[in-house]
């Protein structure tokens, strides 16, 4: 059966060339043209754990209390903040920005109501609304009430004056969150219950739709988002102006995933053109691995295109990573075509084609089917884009091999043969003699070494955390980190965090008695709102300013809005008298609505039974613990403060990222898991041999451990790129591994000499695995180009990965196969017997 198969693999490859040329040239201009449907994804829901149930919990109180649909302009005046100047530039640059499309309000310093420049009362408020730009405000009082206001205090004003923030609130699209809420609830339905065919097929639909409407609606929000930008330009040299925003991060991330892949695949490019001219210092050898890689990666993006599978920040490295391992492949060729070459110059160009295609096709099968279990191993994660990456990587590899089969063979086919390299200094020869040297002399040394580097590696690894600031995932010359640390340190804080407290058991067990009696319930009582409500009363108020002042007093928190900052303003109003629930009825009923609007719908639901606690967590804290300081906030208000634990509810980006973040050490497991044993498992379906299995492992552990302790060493947390590092490492590194053995098991065959056999194995596929892994490692380095300091690290140390897994596979592996001797006794050992 392999007989026939190569027979006409041979056949159609070798002995047509021209046909196979032709075939995949038509692959590719398919292809090309499904590339134009190539998409990038950057927005939230891409960063998300899959199915994770406290999504739907934020969606349905961002649809109830508001979204995150704005940005944020800091703005810090060169000058005094209060002066004519800066209150006309203000106003400017607010009057400009209301007038860029989709931008529904503009909300700044001069547009908030003021209560305190001078005291107003209840009954004045309700004639008109003062702000700074009125005739009747004292400046002075308006500046002290802007920089102390419990509302605007650190949230339209930093607290020494200095910095103001203008909100820029988009137009909703309700196209786009119809479509949105008809996706989500149909999947929430496919988790819960299961779907029939026909919402299948709806939900589907709807997907496409909502995805093309989404790539449409991102691409409007880039354009908004850039002449927003030329606006503040114009405004930079009086004042330092920073933009942050979800809208704008969102924006800026498919900004730097187009530019990483931009530069990714050029720099990549450009680095194998030089290194394989350096290396084999012959065009053919330049030309015909550069058109394996470039046919993988047109024909990876035009399958991306065509299914619609978006790229998102974790797999934007994707096409880079694809040229590197092409390439691996490829090399293996090249050196084992060049080896057969230098032997026999003579011998037919056609035969020594199919002998290095031969001897090479088994290996290089496995090799590749490795490196796909390994990025396989990824989809066991969580998190919607490792497990996307993994899926994609997998498909690359699988097409990179196929087309490496396909191309190398037919173009040196229809080459003429070519004298053989020589070399004058043989650098790559030397450093695999030298390792060969290194176990023949140095065994028990080598062996204690790496002992103490594995121990080492293991202690690091207990140091490991997935503990990361969002913040720190982009430079510091990024408008991103800047803005963020402003707000920070000035503006109470960047991510938010929302704490919803329920009524208790007993109030809702009330209520739907007293919906059994028919009795109208819930609003409208002789007291009004205060007398119907759950919350808004003078007794539930209270318990509200204790959680406010607790969730305020937190280490870890900036500024907190809720019901309390609402009643501290409305004591104000109330020229500092108490309220009693009349009072309370009374104002809520005759509040200006855009007042209402502000001071009770963020914070308090319609009907006055649950209430919204706005926190905003300080992300550069560089001692914030998210999944503790959860655990402590809901243990607070369930143990100290005396709420039902069904009552709590803890909802916000905070959230979710921390969901992501605590996922990591279970993914990490889990791919480290699925990869080892499906290796070692493919290795014993190789090698039909379980000791030399076990030993062929042995090289890429230590090089996965060695990375993760230097990562636990170094306090480098897991984050959703870094987890993907260990398993990359090694399907990657088994690769040489498993050309290694193969090349060993038929050396040893020639004389059953172990040593000779590794001296051998050294000079020949020794070298194959110095230039593939030089080249990964030179390869994965090209991404410190990145804006994403994730991907920097992900770059960096599946770099060093794979100079370990190197070292490794030609120091450690073949130390191991002498002491084990898994093809007999061997060389010396049947010396000593005869």
């Amino acid at each position: 059966m392999r007989a026939t198969l190569y027979s006409l693999y041979f056949g159609l490859v070798l002995r047509r060339p021209v046909v196979s040329l032709l075939v995949v040239a038509l692959f590719i201009m398919a292809a090309a043209w499904f590339a134009r449907d190539f998409k990038l994804d950057a927005s939230a829901d891409s960063l998300l754990l899959e199915n994770d149930a406290d999504l739907r919990y934020y969606r349905e109180i961002r649809e109830r209390y508001g979204s995150d649909d704005f940005l944020f302009v800091t703005y810090t005046p060169h000058g005094d903040m209060f002066s004519d100047a800066t209150i006309a530039a203000v106003g400017a640059l607010r009057d400009d920005l209301a007038q860029v499309e989709r931008v529904a309000e503009v909300t700044s310093m001069l547009d908030v109501p003021l209560i305190e420049s001078p005291p107003v009362t209840l009954r004045e408020i309700q004639k008109g609304v003062q702000t700074l730009t009125s005739p009747e405000t004292d400046r002075e009082m308006a500046a002290r009430e802007l920089r102390t206001s419990p509302l605007y205090r650190n949230l339209i004003m930093s607290e020494d004056g200095t910095t103001t923030a203008i909100q820029v609130t988009f137009e909703r699209d309700e196209k786009y969150r119809s479509l949105l809420e008809q996706r989500n609830r149909l999947r929430m339905k496919r988790d819960d219950q299961g779907l029939s065919a026909a919402e299948e097929a709806e939900l589907e639909e709807v997907s496409a739709r909502f995805n093309d409407y989404k790539d449409a609606f991102q691409d409007r929000q880039a354009d908004t988002i850039a002449e927003v930008r030329d606006i503040l330009d114009r405004y930079r040299d009086g004042a330092e102006i920073h933009l942050g925003g979800v809208p704008m991060i969102v924006a800026d991330m498919v900004r730097f995933v187009r530019n990483d892949i931009q530069v990714f695949g050029l720099g990549v490019f450009c680095f194998l053109v030089v290194l394989l001219a350096v290396s084999f210092k012959r065009l053919r050898w330049v030309l015909i691995p550069l058109a394996v890689c470039v046919a993988a990666g047109i024909g990876m993006t035009g399958y991306l295109g065509l299914v619609e599978w978006r790229v998102t920040v974790v797999s934007s490295n994707f096409i880079s990573l694809l040229l590197i391992i092409t390439l691996s492949l490829t090399v293996h060729l090249v050196v084992r075509y060049e080896e057969l070459h230098s032997e026999a110059p003579a011998d037919d160009h056609e035969q020594k084609i199919a002998t290095a295609m031969r001897t090479k096709l088994v290996p290089s099968f496995f090799t590749a089917l490795t490196t796909m279990v390994a990025f396989g191993s990824l989809v066991v994660s969580d998190i919607r884009p490792v497990m996307d990456f993994g899926w994609m990587m997998v498909a690359g590899v699988a097409m990179a091999f196929v087309l490496a089969f396909l191309l190398f063979p037919a173009l040196l086919a229809i080459l003429p043969p070519h004298e053989p390299v020589r070399r004058r200094v043989d650098v790559t020869g030397a450093v695999t003699r030298a390792f060969a040297g290194l176990i023949e002399h140095r065994r028990v040394g080598t062996l204690v070494v790496y002992g103490l580097v594995f121990a080492a590696s293991v202690a690091g690894i207990t140091r490991l955390t997935v503990e990361n600031s969002f913040i720190d995932y982009f430079k510091d010359t990024t408008e991103i980190h800047q803005g963020m640390l402003l707000i920070d340190r000035k503006l109470g804080g960047t991510t938010p965090l929302d704490v919803v407290l329920d009524p208790d058991q007993g109030f809702i067990e009330y209520q739907k008695e007293m919906a059994q009696e028919d009795v109208a319930y819930g609003g409208g009582g002789e007291a009004g709102l205060s007398g119907d409500s759950y919350w808004f009363n003078t007794f539930a108020l209270e318990d509200v300013t204790r959680v406010h002042q607790y969730l305020d007093g937190l280490d870890e928190t900036g500024k907190v809005l809720s019901l309390h900052t609402t009643m501290a303003m409305l004591t104000q109003l109330n020229e500092g008298e108490p309220l009693d629930n009349l009072t309370l009825a009374v104002m809520y009923k005759r509040l200006p609505e855009d007042v209402k609007t502000t001071l009770f719908d963020p914070y308090m639901s319609d009907d006055g039974n649950q209430v919204r606690f706005g926190v905003r967590v300080i992300d550069s804290d560089p001692d914030l613990q998210r999944d503790e300081l959860l655990a402590r906030i809901r243990t607070g208000l369930v143990d100290e403060l005396g709420f039902e634990p069904g009552q709590v509810n803890i909802t916000g980006m905070v959230v979710l990222y921390n969901n992501v973040l605590q996922s990591l050490f279970h993914s990490q497991i889990m791919t480290l898991s699925v990869v080892f044993v499906a290796i070692l498992l493919m290795l014993m379906a190789l090698f039909r041999n379980l000791r030399l299995a076990l030993v062929g492992v042995v090289p890429t552990v230590v090089a996965a451990a060695l990375i993760l302790g230097l990562m636990g060493w170094a306090g480098i947390p897991l984050d959703i790129m870094t987890i993907t590092i260990a398993a990359i490492t090694v399907g990657i590194g088994v690769d040489d591994t498993i050309h290694y053995l193969h090349r060993i098991r038929e050396e040893y065959a020639v004389d059953g000499d172990y040593e000779a056999a590794i001296r051998r194995s050294h000079t020949s596929v020794g070298r194959a695995i110095f230039y593939t892994s030089v080249t990964i490692a030179l390869g994965f380095s090209i991404l410190v180009l990145s804006n994403f300091i994730p991907t920097i690290y992900f770059g960096l140390l599946t770099a060093l990965a794979m100079i370990i897994a190197l070292v490794a596979n030609l120091t450690l592996l073949p130390l191991l196969v002498a002491l084990v001797r898994p093809f007999g006794a061997g060389g010396r050992g049947r010396q000593a017997a005869a």
